[in-house]
């Protein structure tokens, strides 16, 4: 389910190296080997390295078939939480609860979250994939569609193979190069692997104590607030600004309260916060709070996100969320059809793909509030005819 990570240095996107992509296969992996031996990597190692790597056709078919992002988050959410997932969960928190301790006080992450990515991305390590790390990342670094983000990937795994932690010909896991029971890509585990067992290797794939301070450690990295909450299920009125709604758009607590929006249960924290409507003003309604960016580090996805974020708080005991009753939304050939309209009226919503992404909703929002509907960014059959 990992889409992908979003650690990309600023000096690695701007070198002109790094997006070289496409022509010959052999040629573009002659290419790497020359540019491996210029950053210093040993000339026999990096041939060894290479030694058999091939081009593999189902990591290109996985990466243009995303489709289970189009899926709304009521549906989505519910095929990815199941009893089995809560349940084993909490057996999981249980069984590792001191490692769980001992990411709580070394990083401030909330075992709830980790638990919640253990589950969605590997079921908590039982299915890792079994994609050849190495000709993933070398695929998706010839393909043309994000070579900034997976060539520098092929060199973090060469430096990882280098210290005798990697093995070209057998390391497997995700189609987009992801490794482990958490799912982290190699330049993650060179910046961020820790050895949680204590037996002096990082083995992500096989140690979970690994795996999982692994995965704190790299929130933390990615800016994770220390014991401050992610999500919280809230009320809202049956008239307000609708358009103040949507990620990154914060305000204090007190200004959505005074806007007669109300925790679900307990209390708000005292925290900036943006009020998050996943299908509109009729369905669930959460706020999230600073650490809820985090998340779209890890995954770039709403929906996965959205429902990551709730999974967390569910397996530390929150109760599940008020569906409510939201208009019927579009289906995937009419959110493209929605996506090319608003193209055609100057938006921005990026890639023609019938996902509701923050491009999407942003430009239905707006479109909304022109048309004098209300500005909730969730699409419907009625705003499609309007446009």
């Amino acid at each position: 389910m990992r889409f992908l990570s979003g650690i990309i240095a600023a000096t690695l996107l701007a070198s002109p190296a790094l997006a070289q992509c496409g022509g010959g296969f052999n040629s573009f992996v002659k290419g790497l080997k020359a540019e491996a031996v210029q950053q210093g990597f040993d000339k026999s190692t990096v041939n060894s390295f290479f030694k058999g790597v091939q081009q593999d056709s189902a990591v290109l078919k996985a990466d243009r078939a995303q489709g289970v992002f189009q899926i709304p988050f009521i549906d989505f959410s519910r095929r990815l939480i199941s009893q089995n997932r809560i349940d084993r969960g909490k057996s999981m928190s249980r069984k590792y609860d001191a490692v769980f301790d001992r990411i709580e006080r070394e990083y401030g992450v909330s075992r709830g979250v980790l638990l919640a990515f253990w589950a969605f991305e590997t079921d908590y390590g039982a299915v890792q994939g079994d994609f050849n790390t190495r000709n993933a990342l070398v695929t998706l670094a010839h393909d043309c569609r994000r070579p900034e983000l997976f060539r520098p990937q092929v060199f973090a795994a060469i430096k990882l193979y280098s210290q005798g932690d990697f093995d070209p010909n057998r390391t497997t896991g995700a189609w987009a190069g992801e490794i482990g029971m958490v799912q982290m890509l190699p330049r993650d585990i060179l910046e961020n692997g820790v050895d949680g067992d204590g037996d002096g290797k990082v083995s992500l794939k096989t140690s979970a104590p690994d795996a999982l301070m692994s995965g704190g450690k790299m929130l933390s990295h990615l800016g994770w607030r220390p014991g401050e909450p992610w999500l919280q299920e809230v009320t809202v009125p049956a008239q307000m600004d609708w358009s103040l709604s949507g990620p990154g758009k914060s305000r204090s607590v007190s200004e959505w309260q005074a806007m007669g929006v109300q925790a679900r249960s307990g209390s708000l924290a005292n925290l900036p916060a943006s009020l998050i409507l996943p299908q509109g003003r009729n369905g669930p309604a959460f706020l999230a709070y600073p650490n809820f960016d985090v998340y779209f580090e890890w995954n770039q996805s709403f929906v996965y996100v959205l429902t990551a974020a709730y999974f967390g708080t569910r397996l530390e005991g929150g109760q599940i969320y008020d569906a409510g009753s939201p208009p019927q939304g579009l289906s995937g050939a009419q959110m493209k059809q929605l996506q090319t309209k608003l193209q055609a009226g100057g938006y921005d919503v990026g890639k023609i793909d019938g996902i509701l992404g923050a491009g999407t909703r942003a430009a239905v929002q707006a479109e909304q509030a022109r048309l004098g509907l209300p500005a909730d960014a969730w699409p419907t059959a009625d705003l499609l005819n309007q446009l």
